[in-house]
């Protein structure tokens, strides 16, 4: 026999283009909303906080049809055939979507129904409905206050040959009713009450001595319906909200003014094909037929909900006072910043001549990167004030210093994103209040939103210009920033300035630098910038160097990357991805990912920062941006990624990654069936990433000596 006969055969490569190593990103979205469902249902979990987990599930739900599954419904209509990054016809998402979500919204309401309400009622607190759940005393109470302050708001909406049926607004409840007049023929017509928006929804009985007790407004307006009718018999009525298309559709290049135009299509979004009806189980099914026929839903986007329609309403109960006790009061956030510890005796500029700063939100708290726009402002010595606005607070600090450094004759240009997503509104606003105070205010680019986080601050000094530059993971937003974790980076370095002057003018008009120091952008280079470092881990893994990724992000469902990513794996780079929503990648999957592993961390805080490591044979370096890996991010978007460079901001970051990479508490690891599993179970010692930076900004912010805070383990690789 020869020595061919007992040769192995060769493992042909796979195709790592293959749809059934990729996951499809809508059901990738689904789970995630499944895992913030966990986080309800865990009875770990302080009461309140299971609620604000269940209402913020309604909240990214609402979101998704009438972005995502709107998406899908046009391009269905428009005949797309198409297949996705997982092989799936836009027909083929739809039904898979649809089919999942209603299988979620039954468990949504059994949460609620099975699990929350009656530990509400442990507790004395009851949500009431009608006649038979309330007192002789708080029939009272809903009486008069249904005549004082709810009946003069309603108006009932007859529908017949001379009153067209009207416009449901989008995301508002409403109660329809079948009625027919009082000694008339018996002839049924439709009528139609929209639930106001302006009074709370949850309303609180007066004590009488049996724990808290509330009662919802559509059900008080359900009791006072025959009020509302008085010259007619109410047949049926029942509660019914409807969820529209509101994906804006603008063509930029025809748009002579894009306010305007967005200001119309916002205006539009009213009128959006429905695309979701939800009314209350036991409605009538001539009432429902009725409410279907006008709206043209199909039997598919109905849902029958057993429970009170639109669970973001617990966000309202979550905020009542008096509940404290039942809320997580173990994480600690808004800490001061080590570097910045005496902020209000201290020069900021000053402070950041001296070092670099890293900041780790919200943990350490927002306010430096306030009062630094606060502080350039009025400071006579700055020339110039240039940032980008994707999303900022109702009331922001930073609008009303930009508007004061302007008024006092600074060169202010501001780069406002009017296509934020569901913020346009406010962003018109704010674009408006900038441009009268004098700023330069620019609309962002035509066919790309300007997503990236970064300030410029121009100062003379003595007999130089020195600029000054914040770049960060997350938004100006002084409200979020409590909620979100995200990181920043306050600098001086020229290299960082030169680029940041190159951005702004890139943004304003047509300058193009022939070479950047540290920063990358998308949509030019950051992609090819992130596949790059990716494929040296990739070379020095085959030259049996140290090779090794670590990826934070929201999402992940880019697919060239994802092919490095396989690519990287099958040539032995470890890879660990810590990614909080939607993964594309599939996890584990032999000869293909089985050196790569995903986990999600659905916590407290909204994880939010996006943080890169690799390895680079033992000299590893870090990288900061705005950017997922997602298609819209790196292609159809403005966005920064920036190195750090300090071994003093390396070692913060290693210890942020490390520490997640820990996280038994919260983290949930992809199968290679695409499900997640939870951890907790796994380690004797349990690890809770969040509270454990929470606990670790206290501590630095009872140090004595800033310049030496570090709770966080030494500098070392995390290879291994």
């Amino acid at each position: 026999m020869t020595d061919t006969g007992k040769r192995k055969k060769k493992t042909a490569a796979p195709d790592i283009h293959d749809p059934s190593y990729y996951a499809n990103r809508e059901l990738s979205w689904i789970a995630f909303d499944e895992r913030c469902l966990y986080e309800a249902r865990d009875e770990e979990n302080p009461l309140f906080e299971r609620i604000k987990f269940l209402s913020i599930t309604a909240s990214n739900l609402d979101e998704f049809f009438m972005v995502r599954v709107a998406s899908l419904k046009d391009m269905v209509n428009a005949g797309y055939k198409k297949r996705d990054i997982a092989g799936m016809t836009a027909g083929e998402q739809l039904e898979a979507v649809e089919n999942k979500l209603h299988s979620f919204v039954e468990e949504q309401y059994s949460t609620w129904n099975d699990i929350l309400l009656p530990r509400l009622g442990k507790e004395g607190l009851a949500f009431v409905k009608n006649d038979g759940d309330l007192s002789e005393s708080e029939k009272d109470f809903v009486d008069r206050y249904f005549d004082e302050f709810v009946y003069p708001v309603l108006t009932p909406m007859a529908v017949d040959s001379s009153r067209p049926f009207p416009l449901i607004r989008n995301k508002t409840i409403n109660i329809g009713a079948l009625v027919t007049k009082k000694g008339g023929d018996g002839e049924i017509e439709f009528a139609t009450v929209q639930v106001p928006g302006v009074i709370n929804r949850v309303i609180e009985l007066p004590d009488g001595g049996e724990g808290r007790r509330f009662m919802l407004l559509e059900d008080m307006i359900l009791r006072g319906m025959p009020k509302l009718f008085l010259n007619y018999d109410i047949v049926c009525c029942g509660a019914y909200r409807v969820g529209r298309n509101a994906d804006l559709s603008i063509d930029e290049d025809e748009a002579e003014d894009l306010l305007k135009e967005i200001e119309k299509q916002l205006k539009l979004r009213q009128w959006g094909q429905a695309i979701r009806l939800e009314v209350v189980e036991d409605i009538d099914d001539r009432l429902l037929k009725h409410i279907k026929g006008e709206l043209e839903v199909a039997d598919s986007e109905i849902y029958r909900i057993d429970g009170p329609l639109d669970l973001t309403f617990l966000m309202k109960l979550y905020s009542l006072p008096g509940f404290e006790g039942y809320k997580e009061s173990r994480y600690i956030s808004g800490q001061p910043v080590p570097a910045l510890k005496d902020l209000d005796q201290q020069d900021i500029f000053a402070r950041i001549r001296e070092g670099d700063i890293l900041m780790h939100h919200p943990y350490e708290t927002f306010d430096p990167v306030v009062r630094f726009v606060e502080r350039a402002a009025v400071d006579d010595s700055v020339l110039a004030i240039k940032q980008t606005l994707y999303r900022v607070s109702g009331n922001s600090p930073i609008i009303a210093a930009l508007e004061r450094a302007a008024e006092r004759g600074k060169q202010v240009s501001v780069l406002v994103e009017l296509k934020a997503r569901f913020d346009e509104e406010h962003n018109i606003v704010w674009a408006k209040r900038l441009e009268h105070a004098g700023c330069h205010v620019i609309y962002g680019l035509v066919g790309l939103k300007t997503h990236c986080k970064i300030t410029l601050v121009v100062r003379r000094e003595e007999d130089q210009i020195r600029r000054y530059v914040h770049l960060g993971t997350g938004n100006y937003n002084d409200s979020t920033a409590k909620l979100y974790t995200d990181v920043g980076l306050f600098t001086c370095a020229e290299d960082y300035g030169e680029d940041a002057t190159a951005v702004f003018n890139m943004l304003s008009g047509y300058s193009e630098p022939l070479v950047w120091n540290k920063l990358a952008l998308a949509p030019l280079w950051l992609k090819d910038r992130v596949i790059s470092l990716i494929r040296r881990e990739t070379a020095n893994a085959a030259m049996g160097l140290p090779a090794r990724i670590i990826a934070k992000m929201n999402s992940l469902c880019h697919e060239e990357v994802i092919a490095e990513l396989y690519e990287a794996s099958r040539k032995g780079v470890k890879i660990d991805l810590i990614v909080r929503g939607i993964c594309c990648l599939r996890a584990g999957i032999p000869g293909v990912s089985e050196n790569i592993t995903v986990r999600s961390i659905v916590g407290n805080f909204l994880e939010h920062s996006r943080i890169f490591y690799f390895e680079n044979a033992g000299n590893p370096e870090l990288y900061l941006s705005s950017a997922d890996w997602m298609p819209r991010n790196l292609e159809r978007r403005v966005e920064i990624m920036f190195p750090v460079e300090k071994e003093m901001g390396k070692e913060k970051l290693i210890h942020i990654l490390k520490t997640e990479l820990a996280d038994t508490e919260k983290a949930r690891i992809l199968e290679p069936d695409n499900s997640y599993r939870s951890i907790r179970g796994d380690s004797a010692s349990r690890v809770d990433s969040q509270r454990i930076f929470g606990d670790e900004a206290a501590a630095a912010a009872v140090s004595e000596d800033r310049e030496k805070t570090r709770v966080f383990e030494p500098m070392t690789s995390p290879v291994g």
